[in-house]
């Protein structure tokens, strides 16, 4: 392809090799596009990765892994990952419960990772919710389907005729905020923070997400399960690295982006390349960003004055959460330590909005999440051992004015609180660590380059979400792959990327169909 359109080094650069950034980058590269990959650290990954301490191999980022289906009911990521080249790269482990959520003082209950299985379990527990527990499964699944068939082609079609024949549910309770939907269907408190616990993979309350979000988690969770990847994401990180080399990929480790340059000329800038941290000048029509679009608009484009349109998005937007982390090595087994399921919501409170405000101050945190990566795969961590991620949402900001005489002493007592946390669900946990490391939001934004250290972009807000606000199109050829403009978390940003180079493809085949004619019509004149 690169030999029929200009005299471009490359038709597309990608800038990071994060989720989205390594999809696209293998997407382009497999589709045709010859590709350059600039990536500032030293290994592929950003949040998909691990590193090493002792005698564990940690996690980074990864607790649970969405729309891959099994075998004889694939879903989406499976279809993506085949195409991409990977699936006979890596090996994938299921879950077998969604997640036990414990709340002090007010109960103690494991979901499975099954939808039939979730249904007899909380009708178990909560026998006079019954009739509610049937209409809302019912509601979430068709919202899902409807979300998946009918939304997208009402979309493309522009038709609201289309949208109210085929997501008529989509339509009536996919974007109203999840607490309305749960106090609609649901008298028992306990079993409606039960049902809102993914709320914090996106990071905000329920009063502040829609409806379809929780939705669609909890029935793509419920029915084509949660997973792990044997190896942890860098495997597949990794895989998806190779994949690309192997189609002739070129990628540059060390490297960051100093500029992206362009033409000012016309009625909008239009992408000509990049410069390298090194000076060295690289020309392309086509590059992604898997940056953050405060970093790509505000520190990497090279307009005198950020697009109007940009400037103003940014304006009605606030940055996101980050996360306040323990990666914990322990010196006994799941089993010996309590812990029998892979995802565990410890909270103190069911009062979601307290658990929000928290996020916000350096209390005590009163809600963690505990991974423990081998319950279900007994290779993540030494024989006898355990390899845990103890965590808490918390946003950036509350760590930028900290003295940096003082960060060590409060980053070891805030670790404290979460420790004290799981002590009273895990007694005898703490005696049990072995090996331990720390990580705050500053960590976050120094390895993954964010504001605030942000790990899903900005605010996961109703009015954030595709619906409202279209994909930035104010430079020609710059495109943003990544959870800053659209939903946080692996499956999200894994599809963005890829979705982002098929389109990109789509247009190169069509300008190289269209050069091509117009050689052979100036041939046939001569």
């Amino acid at each position: 392809m690169s030999d029929s359109l200009t005299s471009n080094d490359f038709d597309a650069i990608v800038i990071g090799a994060g989720n989205a950034g390594l999809t696209a980058a293998t997407a382009l590269q497999r589709g045709g596009a010859k590709t350059l990959l600039l990536e500032r650290h030293n290994i592929p990954g950003g949040c998909a990765t691990s590193f090493v301490r002792g005698e564990f191999e940690f996690e980074v980022a990864l607790h649970q892994l969405s729309g891959l289906g099994t075998e004889d009911k694939p879903f989406i990521m499976r279809k993506i990952f085949g195409e991409l080249g990977v699936m006979d790269k890596v090996e994938f482990v299921q879950e077998h419960e969604l997640y036990r959520m414990a709340v002090k003082d007010e109960f103690d209950i494991t979901l499975p990772a099954s939808w039939t299985g979730i249904r007899n379990v909380l009708i178990e527990n909560f026998p006079a919710e019954e009739a509610g527990i049937k209409t809302f499964m019912t509601l979430c699944e068709q919202v899902t389907m409807e979300s998946f068939m009918g939304l997208p082609m009402a979309r493309k079609m522009n038709s609201e005729e289309m949208l109210m024949k085929n997501c008529k549910n989509y339509a009536e309770h996919g974007l109203r905020d999840a607490k309305s939907v749960l106090d609609e269907h649901f008298e028992s408190e306990q079993l409606k923070t039960l049902l809102a616990a993914y709320w914090c993979y996106l990071g905000m309350p329920p009063k502040d997400i829609n409806f379809c979000d929780l939705a669609v988690m909890l029935y793509a969770y419920g029915v084509f399960k949660p997973w792990h990847i044997k190896g942890g994401s860098q495997a597949l990180s990794s895989a998806l690295l190779e994949s690309f080399l192997e189609a002739g990929g070129e990628v540059r480790f060390n490297c960051s982006v100093e500029r992206i340059v362009t033409d000012q000329s016309g009625d909008k800038p239009t992408v000509k390349g990049i410069v390298t941290e090194f000076g060295e000048e690289i020309s392309t029509g086509q590059v992604i960003s898997n940056a953050s679009t405060v970093v790509t608009f505000g520190d990497l484009l090279d307009t005198p004055v950020m697009p109007e349109g940009i400037s103003k998005d940014f304006k009605s937007r606030d940055i996101g959460t980050s996360a306040f982390c323990l990666y914990l090595g322990m010196d006994k087994t799941p089993e010996q330590l309590g812990i029998k399921n892979a995802s565990t919501f410890l909270s103190q409170t069911m009062d979601e909005e307290l658990m929000h405000d928290t996020m916000s101050t350096m209390n005590p945190p009163v809600a963690t999440m505990l991974t423990c990566y081998n319950v279900d795969d007994p290779s993540f961590a030494p024989p006898g051992k355990s390899q845990i991620s103890l965590l808490c949402l918390q946003y950036g900001s509350v760590w930028e004015d900290i003295p940096v005489e003082k960060y060590a002493e409060t980053k070891y007592a805030f670790a404290e609180h979460l420790l004290n946390q799981a002590e009273e669900f895990f007694p005898g946990f703490r005696a049990s660590i072995e090996e331990v490391e720390v990580a705050t939001p500053l960590t976050m934004m120094r390895y993954l380059n964010t504001p605030g250290g942000a790990i899903y972009g900005f605010q996961q807000n109703p009015e954030d979400g595709p619906l409202h606000r279209p994909r930035y199109d104010d430079v020609n050829g710059l495109h943003i792959a990544g959870s800053w403009q659209g939903m946080g978390g692996f499956q999200p940003t894994y599809m963005v990327g890829t979705s982002t180079a098929q389109a990109i493809v789509k247009k190169l085949k069509k300008q190289r169909s269209a050069e091509a004619a117009k050689k052979e019509m100036g041939v046939a004149n001569v």
